[in-house]
């Protein structure tokens, strides 16, 4: 199977991109349509330096996830990113009862905000898949910090009133204390209703 892509960028111009897979395989149209997008992209320079890269054997889990993240050289890692910092995502032993903990965030900071600090702090979409203890407990650091965000928020709420408070959300296109989209959401809602305070306040 193959198939044909074009990846056009305004003003850049347009790159054509080929990808191929056996018919015969599991989800064969993704991973050819996936292919020729980034054949595509390679033609605007994106990723080339991944051309660069010898092969790398890396140990597999039961998973099918890495036991030890490969290191990148230098020369591959963004500015200010060195290669000691990847050692973090080194996989190692799990505290189950962190893994709880981490999870029973989950009904208190809402999907969008429980998912955002897992990713950014476990560098995983699962509690239970994050690589070690440490980034656990990093993870579990994010989860209480937000947690004391969301119940000063509430406490604020509470302060102004029902009406000021609705009027605070839907300025800020937040539907609901579960539904709010990000931690920057969160502050942003803090800062706007401690200020709303002190200006009743004063």
């Amino acid at each position: 199977m193959v198939v044909s892509g074009t990846v056009t960028i305004n003003r850049l111009g347009s790159h054509p991109g080929n990808g191929e897979a056996w018919a015969d395989r599991e989800h064969a149209v993704t991973a050819a349509e996936a292919q020729a997008f980034k054949r595509a992209c390679v033609g605007f320079g994106l990723g080339r330096y991944l051309y660069r890269f010898r092969e790398v054997w890396v140990s597999l889990n039961r998973y099918g996830e890495p036991i030890r993240t490969p290191v990148l050289p230098d020369w591959a890692l963004p500015p200010g990113f060195s290669s000691a910092r990847q050692g973090q995502d080194t996989r190692g032993p799990l505290d189950q009862q962190l893994t709880a903990k981490i999870e029973s965030f989950l009904d208190v900071l809402g999907e969008p905000i429980y998912t955002e600090v897992l990713t950014r702090s476990g560098h995983s979409h699962q509690a239970a898949l994050i690589p070690n203890a440490t980034l656990q407990r990093n993870v579990l650091e994010w989860m209480e910090s937000a947690s004391r965000g969301f119940y000063k928020a509430r406490a604020l709420a509470e302060t102004l009133g029902e009406a000021k408070f609705i009027a605070i959300t839907d300025s800020l296109k937040i539907g609901s204390m579960a539904d709010i989209a990000s931690l920057a959401t969160l502050k942003c809602l803090v800062d706007t209703l401690t200020m709303s305070v002190r200006q009743d306040a004063a």
